[in-house]
């Protein structure tokens, strides 16, 4: 078992939580549970211990919220997505981990300003994506959820743009990160992401990541869609600004 205070362990425990929730309820608040275990563990290690408890979040998701997603939507993305983690692979090959936070920062401040744009510009009866946006959306999911398991708030800004209802939200995003997630485990494996102490860490924490999602699926249904909404760009704010100051 890994040598952690215990402070660490609950640290570690209430980011499980947190993913959970943000899984289950409120996506885009999996940034501050990256944040939590990059506090804890090494950037990089955490990393790969995070994506195994996400994938459990994935997995209660889709069991809750399977019939609500838009599959057509997701269809769109995969070229994108594709090409995201390609490239979130080969810049985690020579990036720091002092760079992925600053890189990772930057591009969610920067979605969240263009997304509340094309919100404001595009009539609420037009959701329909411009290909041009589903092409920079998925693209920036994938390298994001490859570096640092921060697509969330990502893809949690083009679900916005969509103007999905919450639990037609929930179930796509499910969809999405239950395939993009493990389809980049062999790829954790191979830049030695994913270890045997990060594995313990995992089999601790999965029912905590199990009673966070419990917890969130109650939320989800009785938060009213625009306090929803609010809720998903300030938990994408916080994160980004987190991951760009300077510790």
């Amino acid at each position: 078992m890994p040598e952690l205070t215990a402070l660490g362990w609950g640290t570690l425990g209430l980011a499980a939580l947190v993913i959970g929730l943000s899984k289950a309820a409120l996506p885009g608040a999996g940034t501050v549970a990256v944040a939590l275990f990059a506090a804890v563990l090494p950037a990089k290690q955490s990393t790969g211990t995070i994506l195994l408890l996400l994938i459990v979040g994935d997995m209660f998701a889709l069991w809750a919220y399977r019939r609500h997603a838009d599959l057509r939507a997701l269809v769109r993305l995969i070229p994108a997505v594709v090409a995201g983690l390609l490239v979130g692979v080969v810049f985690l090959s020579f990036a720091g981990d002092d760079l992925v936070r600053r890189v990772i920062g930057v591009l969610l401040l920067g979605v969240v300003g263009v997304t509340l744009w094309r919100r404001r510009a595009t009539p609420a009866g037009d959701p329909r994506p411009h290909p041009i946006a589903a092409a920079v959306y998925g693209t920036l999911g994938g390298f994001t959820t490859m570096v640092a398991n921060a697509a969330g708030p990502v893809m949690s800004m083009y679900f916005l743009s969509m103007r999905f209802p919450v639990k037609a939200f929930l179930g796509t995003a499910a969809w999405f990160f239950a395939v993009v997630n493990i389809t980049k485990v062999p790829f954790a494996v191979g830049l030695g992401l994913i270890t045997p102490p990060g594995l313990l860490i995992v089999a601790v924490l999965v029912p905590v990541v199990v009673a966070g999602a419990l917890i969130g699926r109650r939320i989800a249904t009785r938060i009213p869609q625009q306090l929803f909404e609010r809720l998903v760009i300030a938990v994408t704010v916080l994160g980004a600004v987190y991951l760009l100051l300077p510790f």
